[in-house]
């Protein structure tokens, strides 16, 4: 891998690899979607995940990673990101965000998903259906050339359009070797100039939306993170190849790539 100001450039391979990680997050995210259902509990997630990575030959790239207890991080209505799997039952009328990574030959896929339990409200519809287009719209910025914090500002121009909220205090960010490498891809757009995007960077988008106050608290376990306010959020996530012919989507899993929130 070379480095372009501290950002990591794949050649072919790398990116095959980092590709092939990617597509066994996609199936097991899949698999987790097929589950999602009133009664079902997360832990029952985490359990699947586990299995899946032993099928595979292949590690979880989130467990054990600076301390973190599972495989899979599972965010409940209010809780944001890295909640933790658990015996609560799912109930009818519930949103459940799960993030998901695996070290391939090396190299780590991430993405992650949120899930409607049954029959949600009009409201939780709107917040997934808006986090999950404010995801493809920051794809399209991710092009060679580009500043990095253009997909921040398309995420968030298209999030408040919709009187959403953009959690800032967590953020996209370039994966490879490692889960978390430069540069930085915020959802929301800084004051200062990012770096400019360069065929062969691998990153990470994943916009954390809300529907109140963009600001969280941090659980007593060290790791789950709420809206201050308590309202909900939702999580999409994919991991993307800037190519000379524009983004690429790497965690495409084998049922090819379909959006996965329920129509407006």
């Amino acid at each position: 891998m070379k480095k372009y100001h501290g950002a990591y450039i794949k050649n072919d391979r790398e990116i095959a690899c980092l590709r092939e990680a990617n597509r066994m997050v996609a199936n097991v995210l899949d698999a987790v979607g097929d589950m999602v259902a009133p009664g079902v509990t997360t832990k029952q997630f985490e359990e699947l995940a586990r299995d899946m990575c032993a099928d595979y030959k292949v590690k979880p790239a989130f467990l054990g990673y600076c301390g973190y207890p599972f495989a899979t991080c599972c965010s409940v209505n209010e809780q944001v990101v890295h909640g933790f799997p658990s015996d609560r039952p799912l109930e009818e009328g519930d949103i459940v965000s799960v993030d998901m990574g695996v070290v391939f030959e090396g190299f780590v896929g991430d993405a992650a998903r949120t899930y409607p339990v049954g029959r949600v409200s009009d409201e939780a519809r709107r917040l997934m259906r808006v986090t999950e287009e404010s995801l493809y719209v920051g794809i399209e910025q991710a092009r060679p050339g580009n500043d990095v914090y253009a997909i921040g500002a398309a995420i968030q121009k298209h999030v408040e359009a919709a009187g959403l909220g953009v959690v800032r205090r967590f953020v996209g960010h370039g994966v490879g070797a490692k889960m978390h490498e430069k540069p930085e891809v915020p959802n929301f757009r800084p004051a200062s100039p990012g770096l400019t995007l360069h065929s062969g960077m691998v990153i990470a988008i994943e916009p954390m939306v809300t529907l109140g106050t963009h600001e969280v608290d941090i659980l007593d376990d060290k790791w789950t993170a709420v809206t201050k306010d308590g309202k909900w959020a939702a999580h999409f996530e994919h991991s993307v190849a800037i190519t000379p012919d524009g983004p690429k989507i790497l965690s495409i899993s084998d049922r090819g790539l379909n959006r996965h929130t329920i129509a407006a």
